[in-house]
């Protein structure tokens, strides 16, 4: 098959013939018919971004596709299905905390290299080696729109992060990095998910003002100004009531003033999801009040990803039309 590899940071992407996937039991191979860029992909594959991952690799997380062969433990997958490949793979042999890969990209530790060796290879392929507990079936789709159907591995970081804070319907959410390509995602999740409003901060005025066309009045926009204490006001200002929970998923690139901002914007009993890469190359730490988390009662957790069957619970958000991949 024909694959996009990568053979060392910096360089291009190379179109190249490699081995097809070899089938084994507790496995599925997909025909690949869509695969979607992360807007950071360059930063990987320069190496910015000091991801663990082993080269040569082809690239790629996450794709919809049709199901190309299954192991002999699948029960109800059949040649033919479309399906979606969730790219986190995680070990067998730890149900506490086991190590994760994603794949085409990255890796947790020592144990997600391990996994990396098998799993590694991403959805830039004609063909993708997936485990099959990481394969959902979508149903029936239109060949023209697996495209659209790639939204969902977007979708499903944030989506992991306010299955964390427990949204229920009617809360105010608000999306720290609401302008970004996960937090934009975000806003469309809670509003699927039942939220009454979402607060949305950022710097992009552009992106602000679509942001608004796009969701209508349960949207309210909040331009930053960079100053600390002031954004905080205008958050809380432009909730009509308390703001019960904040997600944070501001990039690597950004500073630690605008999340300490939107963080402690959260109402006495709220609770903050920490789910950007703020930190990861250094700088500042996020330097939270002891007291006033202690005394506000407030929940500060982090997420990375999401559990397995947030995938399905996703696709049916889908299906009941209650979130709109266009």
């Amino acid at each position: 098959m024909k694959a996009a590899v990568l053979k060392q940071f910096g360089s291009s992407l190379t179109i190249e013939t490699v081995p097809d996937p070899a089938l084994a039991t507790g496995e599925v191979v997909v025909d690949v018919a869509a695969a979607g860029v992360l807007p950071y992909a360059a930063e990987v594959f320069r190496g910015e971004r000091q991801y663990l991952l082993t080269l040569p690799v082809t690239p790629g997380s996450g794709a919809v596709g049709r199901v190309r062969a299954v192991g002999p433990d699948a029960t109800r997958l059949r040649v033919g299905d479309w399906v979606l490949c969730d790219p986190t793979v995680r070990s067998r042999d730890d149900a506490l905390t086991p190590d994760i890969t994603l794949q085409g990209l990255s890796a947790r530790g020592q144990g997600g290299l391990r996994l990396q060796e098998h799993f590694g290879q991403g959805s830039f392929a004609e063909q993708l080696l997936v485990p099959t507990e990481n394969v959902f079936p979508l149903g029936a789709i239109e060949p023209a729109d697996a495209g659209l159907w790639c939204a969902l591995p977007l979708l499903l970081v944030p989506y992991g992060g306010l299955l964390a804070a427990g949204l229920q319907a009617g809360r105010t959410v608000l999306v720290s990095g609401a302008t970004g390509n996960f937090g934009s995602a975000a806003v469309a999740v809670a509003l699927a998910m039942g939220a009454g409003l979402v607060i949305a901060p950022g710097r992009n005025g552009k992106m602000l003002a679509e942001l608004e066309r796009r969701f209508g009045s349960r949207i309210r926009t909040v331009p930053l100004s960079g100053d600390e204490d002031t954004d905080r006001e205008r958050m809380r200002g432009a909730a009509p009531g308390p703001i019960d929970i904040v997600l944070d998923l501001l990039p690597p690139s950004a500073g630690t003033t605008p999340v300490r901002a939107a963080v402690m914007a959260v109402r006495e009993g709220g609770t903050v999801v920490l789910m950007g890469g703020v930190g990861m190359l250094g700088g500042a730490d996020l330097g939270l009040p002891y007291p006033w988390i202690m005394r506000n009662n407030v929940t500060i957790r982090g997420q990375w990803l999401c559990p397995r069957e947030a995938n399905t619970r996703l696709i049916q958000l889908t299906r009941a039309g209650l979130l709109d991949l266009r």
